[in-house]
């Protein structure tokens, strides 16, 4: 029979008002905290599956934390409540928010150690864009001094240890937030981080050219040779593909098709898709095609698309990598590839941006000579681990950790890694909590 408080014992039924009033009573607490924060608006509850609370708020900061006259922008930052009393993770994130609004989401670090979590969306990224978007304050130094603000600010309500973490150009950000404010957080765990020393690297294309096994590669060139062989029939299939997505491009379809293939190995790999995946050569057309666009999909290379932020940064100050065409050079439609960043996703106005080398400069010597407590995590077999910062973790450092995961690809995580390197890294994380 169903119990009702009507039938509970008067104690039990008092007991539990207590506590429907004490939970309540928490979460007015909270969002009341949240409202007396300086700079602190738009405040919005939000459901999830993890923590006690969880809200969406956004913070007032500068378009140009050097230069006040140029306006301020409000940034989105979605914070995950444990208790008053747990460690917090600053999520550096390289790109848009919007997944972690998901009631399911739960950061890794933060699951591991009953943390709260305040996760930071990129400035000129989807809600957190000024306006106007003047590309010339998007740059790591600012996104540095967000960071900051956002430490400085939610540490009134969360006195305790403090981590940043972040994936990718998240990690990235991990990493430049630490060189230009080392003491905001107590440890930092940069997953899959780069550091590239240009806008074509350098380092990917022979990383490319070793990875894997020998039996990998030569099946991977045979199959993007086999798509270059039948483009008489593949780019009619590429122009419907892009019509029905309604896809626009800076370059003809036939420059698409070359940089889809391009791009394939190292989104192969990027991603850990098996070559057994890859179909063999003797498939009809149709099967091929199908096969390039699900690793390497045309939509990368479309005008319009959400992260052009990230190409502007890219040309600018952090970098990215080449492709190496000589292998395929006798059915490419282009001689080579070379300025293809500014070429293919820079706007108009942007074409002549110059790469500047301080930031990778000022980064090198940081992680060079400095030794701050942090878990570096890399994938052995995903290429930005080519101009990842693994050569910074030296016998002589006491504090940087390296972890490179055996065949690992840019999914890399703490829980990925194998048992001894997890236990590891585990020990050292918490050990920086006592």
């Amino acid at each position: 029979m169903r119990r009702t408080l009507k039938t509970l014992p008067p104690c039990l039924v008092a007991f539990l008002l207590m506590l429907t009033v004490a939970f309540a009573g928490n979460a007015q607490e909270l969002q009341k905290k949240l409202e007396e924060l300086k700079g602190i608006s738009g405040i919005e509850k939000l459901e999830s599956d993890h923590y006690a609370e969880k809200y969406l708020v956004r913070i007032t900061q500068p378009v140009d934390h050097k230069n006040p006259a140029a306006g301020t922008f409000t940034q989105r930052v979605i914070v995950a409540h444990v208790g008053f009393d747990r460690p917090t993770i600053l999520v550096t994130e390289g790109y848009g928010a919007a997944y972690a609004l998901n009631p399911r989401y739960q950061e890794e670090l933060s699951k591991l150690l009953d943390a709260n979590m305040v996760f930071v969306e990129y400035r000129y990224f989807l809600e957190s864009t000024p306006t106007p978007c003047n590309w010339e304050y998007l740059t790591a130094e600012n996104s540095a001094y967000d960071l900051h603000n956002v430490n400085q600010t939610f540490r009134r309500l969360y006195t305790g240890k403090w981590v940043s973490t972040g994936i990718s150009k998240g990690g990235q950000t991990t990493c430049l937030y630490r060189a230009w404010f080392p003491d905001d957080v107590d440890f930092s765990v940069p997953y899959v981080a780069p550091l590239n020393r240009g806008v074509e690297d350098g380092r990917h294309e022979p990383f490319l050219r070793k990875v894997g096994t020998k039996k990998d590669r030569r099946k991977i060139e045979a199959f993007q040779t086999e798509i270059l062989k039948h483009k008489d029939e593949i780019i009619p299939m590429l122009e419907k593909f892009c019509k029905d997505k309604k896809l626009v491009f800076r370059i003809p379809m036939a420059e698409v098709l070359d940089y889809c293939v391009l791009e394939y190995p190292f989104a192969l790999w990027q991603w850990g898709t098996p070559t057994s995946v890859i179909p063999p050569l003797t498939s009809d057309t149709q099967t091929l095609f199908q096969h390039l666009v699900d690793i390497s999909s045309p939509d990368y290379f479309a005008e319009d698309q959400p992260n052009i932020s990230f190409f502007v940064q890219a040309a600018r100050e952090l970098g990215y990598y080449g492709y190496d065409t000589r292998p395929l050079r006798k059915y490419l439609s282009i001689r080579n590839s070379k300025d293809y960043l500014r070429r293919i996703f820079l706007p108009d106005e942007l074409r002549d941006l110059d790469f500047d080398r301080t930031l990778y400069r000022r980064m090198h010597r940081y992680l060079k000579r400095e030794d701050p407590n942090m878990v570096m995590i890399y994938g052995a077999n995903d290429p930005w681990t080519a101009s990842g910062a693994a050569w910074a973790v030296t016998p002589r450092k006491r504090n940087m950790k390296l972890f490179v995961q055996p065949g690992g690809s840019h999914r890399t995580r703490i829980a990925t890694l194998p048992e001894s390197m997890r236990e590891e890294a585990i020990a050292a994380i918490r050990g920086w909590l006592e």
